[in-house]
This record gives structure tokens, C-alpha cells and sequence, in this order.
């Protein structure tokens, strides 16, 4: 018996079909936003990762040059789109002006700027306390500190407690004596409290003791600093830093900014020649020698006209003296007894006075350079042994070496053809206008407007080429009597 098996065709229904076709269409719409999606994931990831880290470095005083070094690094940074600064710093303080110039930078960077106090050994000192408050991240290595951020005596005055601790209960003869000075005193310190309490707000910072670093010249080591809320890590080196900041949120300009530093590139940031430069020239003593060598260089250029070389070097140096100036905080009542007492010098050796001129020269000179700078910060005075020095100098250069040629100068001519003038010739023959004369064992040609005799003495009056101007000595001895 034979089995016959029928196969049945069934019909594809057509709602599948419109099924299968929609959802072929829809994850074919779904393919271009899921790549956006990741592309857009991706750029995400490489905004927040960001460029390199740049690392800078201040080692030393506050001043110009480093709020010029500090801008630079801030312009590249944006340029390049880094992702982190590192300032890595050890300083005694500095100038008022340059320190809030520096912060005006920090606080409106769009790139977070970690301050790191390293390394061991090294502080954050009076302006860079503050400095430290102002930056995002404020870090410190081991066997680091900070504080004394009490300002120094600027313009004759000096804030409590920096000297001596005000009395309690002063008379009222005290009152009336200093009220001013105290008034001016509680000025200047109560404006560096609100500035560094409102920088510690800013970042979230313990308010209280930044007061105290001002008030009383607090200071702090770092794991005190740390447990006190002052700064935010203790790290023991740069590679330590970054580990501990990856991974942490800042506020930059009132928003939120993520931190990824590992794996990115440190580059150091080193200053450029014209920054070097600038370090150099303001420097108070170096700028105080370019002072003294230009004015030197000028006045011995107009003492010997066209020798060229004293008043070009003299130009220069004065110019990059009073460029230096320009940017430290100058005394000019100072640069006026200095000048003063130049010329007083100067003065003698024309003058001679029995050194009244001499003595008062080296007087306002010696004060004149000690008033020069006008603030006792940490390394923006002028070293006194320089200016002891420069003042002998002076003193000797003006009083006896200028005194000693212009000596020489006023002395009669002892060699040449000059030195014939006003002597005595004998005449050798008679001659009305034009003869021979012996002088100096020597036979000349002389002209004369009285006539002479052969035998008769003459003097010399002139010379004209080669060929004497003479007359009788009876008539010379006449004429200079008259």
C-alpha cells in the first residue's frame, strides 16, 4: 500500500511583510543618531580629558616679571586648550601690586590652576599665601609652609603686630600723637583681611585662619595646613599631585570642571628672553647700578665730547633704568637726593669748597639710595653694602679723580707747540715785520707789528702755522699790566 504525502503552500501574510519592512526602517534611522551619539560621546570625553598639562614655576620674589611670566603661560594655555596649570612655587612674598595683578589672572582663567608649595623645604610666604588662597587647587609637598601674610611697612608705617604689639590702654597723649598712624596701620590691615577671607570663601577655604595668618603673621606646615582646611592635598611630588586630582570637580568661573590627568602630558613652561630680561633689570640693585651707570655714562660724555662710548652706554643704561622704575614701587624724593647729591659732587670737583659741596654730596647720595624703594618687601630692596659701595665710588670719582684733571687741565703746556706760547724768544737779526727768533735752542720764523732789534728779547704771543707771533717784552709787560 503506497503512502501519497501533499505538501500544502501557505500564502506569506502580509502583515509580517510591513512588519520586517518598518523595522528595517527604523534601525536604519536608528544607525545615523546612534553614530552622532557616539561621535558626540567621543568629543565629550576628549573635552573633559582636555590638552597637556602645563607646569610652571616661581622660584623667588614676586614682581613684574612674574605677573608678565604668569599672562604669557595663561594666553598659551587657552591657546593650546590645556586641561590643567601647575604652578609649582617657593617664595618669601612680594610686591602688593604684582601679587594682585597675579591673582586678577587666576581668578579669571578658564583653565583650573593648581598651586603646589614644593619642594620639601620650599614656602608660600606673605604674598604667596595669598596666591595659594586664590588658586582652584592649593597643594603642598611634606616639610612645606605658608602664612605670614602680615603686609610689610610700606610709605613709613608698619601694621600691628609686625614691629611691636600695641598697647592695650595708650594715654591720650599717645592718642592724638599716632591716631593718624594707627588709622593708616588698621587701614592697610583690615583691606588685606577682606581681600584674603574673600579669597578663601571663593574656594571654600578656612576663612578664620587666613585672618590670623594676616592679623598675627600665623604660619602653618602642610599636614597642619591640610588637617586646618587651608589648602586641599599634601602631595609628596608632581606625579603624587596629578593622581590625587584625577578624578576631582573644581569650580572654574562658577562651574562645575572634572579633572582627568591621567595619562596626560606634562609640559614645563619656561620663560622666554624677554621675561629673563625683564627678571633682571627689575631687580632693585640691578636696576639702581643701571641708574648710576647711566648718569656717570652722560656726564663724562659732556666732560669729553665725542668720546661717543661713555654716552651710548650711558643712554642705555639710563633707559633701562627708568623702564625698570616704571614697574617698581620707586621713591622719587630718593632718586631726587640722588641726583641732588651727584651734582653736589660734581660741584666740588669744579668748585673746590673745602668739601662743604664734597660732604653734603655723599650725604644726600648715601640717603637718596637708601629711601630709593619704597617697600621693605622680601627681595625688593637695595642691598646696603652695594650702596656703601657705589657712594664711595661716587664720592672718589667726583671729588678726586674729576678735581685731579680738571687740576691738569688748568696747568700751563709743557710739551708741544703750545708751549710756546708765552715765552721769551731772543730776536737775531733787526727786523719791522718779518725775521728769525732763537727759542728753546731753536731758530723760528716770527712777524712782528713793532720793529726789533737783533739781541732784544721778545715774547710769544701766537702761532700761525708755522711762523711765531711776537713782541718787544717791554710792550707785552705793558699791555697785561693795562
Amino acid at each position: 500500500m503506497s503512502r501519497f504525502h501533499t505538501s500544502v503552500v501557505v500564502p506569506p501574510d502580509p502583515s509580517l511583510r510591513r512588519r520586517s519592512a518598518h523595522k528595517w526602517l527604523r534601525t536604519a534611522l536608528l544607525i545615523p543618531f546612534l553614530l552622532a551619539a557616539a561621535l558626540l560621546g567621543k568629543e565629550v570625553t576628549s573635552q573633559e580629558a582636555g590638552g597637556p598639562i602645563l607646569q610652571l614655576t616661581i622660584d623667588g620674589a614676586i614682581g613684574p616679571a612674574t605677573v608678565d611670566y604668569i599672562e604669557r603661560a595663561l594666553e598659551t594655555a587657552t591657546d593650546r586648550q590645556a586641561h590643567l596649570i601647575v604652578i609649582r612655587m617657593d617664595t618669601p612674598g612680594g610686591l602688593d601690586s604684582a601679587m594682585r595683578d597675579i591673582i586678577k589672572l587666576i581668578t579669571s582663567s578658564t583653565v583650573p590652576i593648581a598651586t603646589f608649595v614644593a619642594p620639601s623645604g620650599a614656602r608660600a610666604a606673605s604674598a604667596g599665601t595669598y596666591l595659594l588662597y586664590a588658586s582652584h587647587i592649593a597643594a603642598m609637598a611634606p616639610g612645606t609652609n605658608l602664612g605670614a601674610a602680615t603686609p610689610v611697612e610700606v610709605a613709613g608705617f608698619s601694621p600691628p603686630g609686625s614691629k611691636e604689639k600695641e598697647k592695650d590702654q595708650p594715654s591720650s597723649d599717645e592718642k592724638g600723637a599716632d591716631s593718624s598712624d594707627n588709622a593708616m596701620r588698621r587701614k592697610v590691615v583690615n583691606d588685606a583681611v577682606a581681600y584674603i577671607r574673600g579669597l578663601a570663601t571663593l574656594h571654600g577655604r578656612n576663612a578664620d585662619w587666613a585672618e590670623k595668618a594676616v592679623r598675627e603673621a600665623a604660619s602653618l606646615p602642610a599636614e597642619e595646613a591640610l588637617a586646618l582646611d587651608v589648602v586641599d592635598i599634601v602631595a609628596g611630588g608632581l606625579p603624587d599631585l596629578l593622581k590625587q586630582l584625577d578624578g576631582r570637580d573644581v569650580q572654574v568661573q562658577g562651574k562645575p570642571y572634572a579633572l582627568h590627568t591621567a595619562g596626560l602630558t606634562v609640559e614645563p613652561y619656561e620663560p622666554d628672553w624677554r621675561n629673563r630680561l625683564l627678571s633682571v633689570i627689575t631687580n632693585p640693585n640691578v636696576a639702581y647700578i643701571l641708574l648710576l651707570v647711566g648718569i656717570y655714562g652722560l656726564i663724562f660724555e659732556f666732560a669729553n665730547p665725542g668720546a661717543v662710548v661713555p654716552g651710548t652706554v650711558g643712554a642705555i643704561c639710563l633707559l633701562l633704568a627708568l623702564y625698570a622704575f616704571q614697574l617698581l614701587p620707586i621713591n622719587y624724593a630718593g632718586v631726587g637726593l640722588l641726583l641732588l647729591g651727584v651734582a653736589l659732587m660734581v660741584g666740588e670737583a669744579f668748585q673746590p669748597s673745602f668739601g662743604i659741596l664734597g660732604i653734603g654730596g655723599v650725604i644726600a647720595f648715601l640717603f637718596g639710595s637708601i629711601i630709593l624703594m619704597e617697600t621693605e618687601a622680601p627681595g625688593f630692596g637695595i642691598d646696603i653694602s652695594l650702596i656703601v659701595t657705589f657712594t664711595a665710588i661716587s664720592a672718589l670719582v667726583f671729588i678726586f679723580v674729576v678735581g685731579m684733571a680738571l687740576n691738569a687741565r688748568r696747568r700751563p703746556v709743557v710739551s708741544g707747540m703750545e708751549q710756546l706760547v708765552g715765552g721769551e724768544a731772543l730776536v737775531l737779526e733787526n727786523f719791522s715785520s718779518e725775521g728769525q727768533v732763537s727759542i728753546h735752542s731753536e731758530i723760528w720764523r716770527a712777524t712782528t707789528a713793532v720793529p726789533v732789534r737783533k739781541g732784544q728779547p721778545v715774547k710769544v704771543t701766537g702761532i700761525k702755522g708755522l711762523t711765531l707771533q711776537v713782541e718787544p717784552v717791554a710792550t707785552a709787560h705793558k699791555e697785561s699790566e693795562q
